[in-house]
């Protein structure tokens, strides 16, 4: 479909400073959002000895009942009537429960097995708790706090690159923190030092945001399962939220392989915090990038580049075993220029699904509710389905440091990191290129049309 801009002249752009402090909170869900999918795994397998398979489960299960708890974080955000807004109240609350939870996360026992297991669950599910309540929120904003279509591009190019920074620091620097302070305190550590993040970025996202104009919306009367059917009703958000769903799946898969790649592929147990940097580090020179070819070309049209390299990267990865090393971290930076765009596209694709009407402006908490929940879905789903390979591969799981991998297990490693990624990342392009909308549907051209639509 072609795009053509609304006819009405667009809403004053946002003040930079508010920008800014929006992009904050990506500190925090970039710090949540990568070191578990990182180091919890190999924690479960490695530290307290769980069989892969079962990792996999403690691993998932915690952040699925985020599907469940997501649209109510947003039906409830929606209703909120706050003084200070709908959404802020929860970035400072819940953001700060998320921290107190991560920190205890690598605090409990490592023996017996269960015990272990039993506090990880347990904890985990605290944080996702806590979590859904500072995402949601955090997503919805966009949609009420600017409605120009190109706007809300640059405001998610902050957003992005600061995630990018936030996940090179938190993920870069846990691996290293964790190797320094030694098998006993080195997980310990690494959930203080994240959880440290993690405030930090909820702060900076509620006071950064305070002077944010909020575009009115009205409270809906709607019932809750009215709008769950309402939204699962609208094609343009369906086709999004399953190509993200998907994309997010296949980079948990990535993000859950790093380390067992580092040690058993690169053998260099420190590759781990360089594969990081090559993932993640090219979204701090190319999201600006980004954004100019989605402002002048079109945003769909940039995420569809964005996918292909960053599933053609990933494709690449499939002769990992055979490439020398210099080569393995070129084709993860391949992967990490894609992933850039696949995160700031969708984004800033989202906010114009979720306020193209009046009637969508008074649920924008439940489609990023929805939104969110397949987002941590996919983020869970993949470390997950990582531990299923590893498990049909053979992997040893164990306490101690020297252990020999079968080679089908060291395949399994290899493959889980490149060709299930790669194959959901084709998948995904299969929804996003049936996805229309043009920016004259995204932003009503007058207010009066809105409720018209």
């Amino acid at each position: 479909m072609s795009a053509t801009r609304p006819s009405a002249p667009p809403s004053p752009g946002l003040d930079p400073a508010v920008r800014r402090g929006y992009g904050l909170g990506s500190v925090a869900t970039g710090a949540f959002g990568t070191v578990p999918g990182l180091l919890l795994l190999p924690y479960l397998t490695d530290r307290i000895g769980i069989p892969a398979g079962l990792a996999g489960v403690i691993v998932f299960a915690p952040k699925a009942w985020d599907v469940v708890l997501n649209p109510v974080a947003g039906r409830i955000s929606d209703r909120s009537e706050h003084p200070d807004g709908k959404r802020r109240p929860f970035l400072i609350r819940a953001g700060l429960a998320l921290a107190a939870c991560f920190a205890l996360l690598f605090l409990g026992p490592t023996s017996p097995e269960w015990a272990g297991a039993a506090w990880v669950a347990v904890a985990y599910l605290a944080c996702a708790t806590a979590y859904s309540f500072f995402q949601v929120p955090y997503v919805a904003m966009p949609a009420e706090i600017t409605d120009d279509y190109d706007e809300r591009t640059r405001l998610m190019t902050w957003r992005v690159a600061i995630l990018a920074f936030a996940i090179l620091v938190s993920g870069g620097l846990s691996p290293v923190i964790r190797d320094a302070f030694g098998q006993e305190w080195g997980y310990r550590a690494v959930g203080f030092f994240v959880a440290a993040l993690i405030a930090l970025g909820a702060w900076g996202a509620w006071h950064g945001t305070k002077r944010a104009r909020v575009v009115a919306s009205a409270v809906t009367s709607t019932s809750f399962a009215d709008q769950l059917r309402l939204v699962r009703s609208d094609r343009p958000f369906r086709l999004l939220l399953t190509t993200f769903v998907l994309q997010a799946l296949a980079t948990g898969a990535m993000l859950a392989g790093v380390d067992y790649v580092a040690r058993w592929v690169l053998r260099s147990p420190n590759a781990a915090s360089l594969l990081f940097v090559c993932f993640v580090a090219p979204a701090l020179v190319v999201t600006p990038l980004w954004q100019r070819y989605g402002t002048s070309r079109d945003k769909k049209r940039g995420y569809l580049l964005a996918s292909f390299l960053l599933g053609g990267g990933a494709l690449l990865l499939v002769l990992s075993r055979s490439m020398p090393a210099g080569l393995v971290y070129g084709c993860v930076a391949v992967v990490g220029v894609g992933y850039a765009g696949a995160q700031m596209f969708p984004m800033a694709m989202l906010p114009d699904v979720a306020s193209r009407t009046g009637d969508a402006q008074s649920r924008v908490g439940l489609y990023t509710g929805v939104w969110t929940a397949g987002e941590t879905l996919g983020l869970a789903l993949g470390p997950a389905v990582y531990a299923a390979v590893l498990a049909l591969g053979g992997y040893v799981s164990s306490t101690g440091s020297n252990l020999f991998q079968p080679e089908s297990a060291v395949t399994a490693i290899a493959l889980g990191f490149s060709l299930v990624p790669a194959v959901l990342v084709a998948v995904s392009l299969l929804a996003l290129r049936r996805y229309r909308l043009s920016p004259g549907e995204a932003t009503p051209s007058n207010p009066a049309e809105r409720g018209r639509r």
